[in-house]
């Protein structure tokens, strides 16, 4: 808008100087007061009411539920109480560099400049404006045959200013909405962080149960050879029959072709590993490709209460953010129904010559409060604010059942722990009593006191319980890391959060 005098306002402003009166600029002055008094204390929509879910008291899965408390600092760098210094490099490269997490980052700052464009629609608005125009118009004469013209410049400049008092509290309900969503944005970063450290931790733990079990599978094939050489050299004495020396080799061969697949695996996870941490596929390769054991499980599993989910998990309170602010957006909405008040003004000069440019015949300015109010909108506004609470109702389902998940997330990991500690117990026994058939039953065959199809069952038997034993180790593993990625943990560790208890 811009805003410019007039010849006949400025000659009006001439007539009234001497008779001004402090009348007009005290209503103006009391009608601000109380316009601002009305804008601090309306504010239409509902007030939000954080949600209290019904939780449990305790966790249900088993002795594993029994552990102690876990303080915010043990979650917010957990992968540290496996004592795996390659891990934890992992975890610290990831953090720095995972572009999904830079993605959530970017998020974060649009979500924050947008927190910033509505708590500047609190504020008043100023313009400046200036012009200069040189024309050229033919005089009176020249329109009959003449050659006059005249020639004239304008020079103006001016400023507008507008101010919307947020009477019943549209732009404040806006605002806080955009504070909502933007702890909504925090809250979805600090959730990707949570999944990065888990996933970063489940596959260096695939790709170390991969390289147990190729060497494991490399260990019986060794020894699966020695055998079918001893077999032939049997068969060839006379001892046994050609049929056993063909199982041996055959089983032998099986056993061969189980390793190839495994390696094929091993450097796809490597590749997976270089994804996480924004790198080209192969960037690991040297790093990782030496075999090393698996991390050490801590001797207890910590869970801590139910109730400290809500704070914990960035899913939850996302899911919150999200509710406050649909909450808020009904309030928008709901200023739409009443009218809009505005305090505008604008000022300005405007001279046909530079030097008499801020003369006073050539100002002009003006102030004063105005309202616009949609009287008919066909229904519209009632429609959008339906709208609004049907999505903050939706909103609040979807809290609940990010609730319900989490609770859920937290009780499946807490009984895969505490089965797969007993499965793995008896694998173990499993391990040992095949180991020893195997020993007596290759001493029998070698004497000659049993035959061959007995030394291959117990071979087969080994094989596979150790193989089976090795992916227990690991679910044993990916167990806790399951459950430290329900607890929430992972996402305190930026900002000093991990301070907090």
């Amino acid at each position: 808008m811009k805003m410019t005098s007039k010849p006949h306002e400025c000659k009006q402003d001439r007539r009234h100087q001497g008779s001004r009166s402090p009348w007009p600029r005290r209503a103006v002055m009391s009608l601000l007061a109380c316009l601002a008094l009305l804008a601090a204390g309306c504010l239409v929509g509902p007030d939000y009411q954080a949600p209290r879910p019904d939780l449990p008291e305790k966790w249900t899965a088993g002795p594993a539920a029994k552990a102690a408390s876990l303080a915010d600092r043990d979650l917010a760098q957990w992968w540290t109480v496996f004592n795996d210094p390659i891990l934890t490099s992992l975890e610290t490269r990831a953090l720095e560099s995972n572009l999904d997490l830079r993605q959530a980052r970017s998020r974060l700052r649009q979500a924050r400049a947008s927190r910033g464009i509505a708590a500047g629609g609190l504020g008043p608005e100023l313009g400046v404006s200036g012009s200069y125009q040189r024309s050229r118009s033919p005089s009176t004469a020249s329109r009959y045959g003449g050659s006059d013209s005249s020639v004239s410049d304008l020079y103006q400049a001016g400023f507008d200013a507008s101010w919307e008092l947020d009477i019943f509290g549209g732009l404040r309900r806006g605002l806080e909405a955009a504070d909502a969503e933007l702890r909504a944005a925090e809250e979805a970063r600090r959730g990707v962080m949570v999944s990065l450290t888990a996933e970063v931790a489940l596959n260096y733990l695939e790709l170390r149960i991969l390289q147990r079990r190729i060497a494991i599978a490399r260990t019986n094939l060794a020894a699966q050879r020695r055998t079918a050489s001893l077999t032939r050299q049997k068969q060839e004495a006379g001892f046994v029959s050609g049929l056993d020396a063909a199982n041996a080799e055959a089983q032998a061969s099986t056993t061969a072709a189980q390793i190839p697949p495994l390696e094929a695996s091993a450097r796809q996870t490597i590749h997976g590993l270089g994804l996480l941490l924004g790198l080209e596929p192969a960037a690991l390769i040297a790093e990782l490709s030496p075999a090393a054991a698996l991390p050490q499980t801590p001797p207890a599993v910590p869970a801590g209460v139910p109730s400290d989910l809500l704070r914990r998990r960035p899913d939850i309170r996302q899911a919150e953010a999200r509710l406050h602010a649909a909450t808020a957006k009904i309030g928008v909405a709901t200023a739409d129904l009443f009218p809009r008040f505005y305090l505008t003004g604008s000022g300005g000069y405007q001279s046909s010559a530079f030097q008499s440019w801020f003369a006073g015949a050539g100002r002009s300015w003006s102030i004063g409060p105005s309202l616009s109010w949609p009287i008919f909108a066909s229904g519209k506004i009632r429609a959008n604010i339906e709208l609004q609470e049907a999505v903050t109702e939706e909103t609040l389902l979807a809290y609940r059942q990010t609730v319900l998940n989490s609770l859920r997330e937290v009780e499946d990991a807490l009984v895969a722990s505490t089965a797969e500690q007993k499965h793995r117990r008896e694998l173990a026994a499993a391990v040992a009593a095949n180991r020893k058939a195997l020993d007596i039953s290759s001493l029998l065959y070698a004497e000659g006191q049993t035959d061959f199809l007995n030394v291959l069952q117990a071979q087969r038997s080994l094989y596979a319980t150790q193989d089976a034993l090795a992916l227990s180790n690991g679910a044993v593993v990916t167990n806790l890391i399951a459950l430290y990625k329900a607890l929430g943990g992972g996402w305190q560790i930026e900002a000093g959060e991990a301070q907090v208890n």
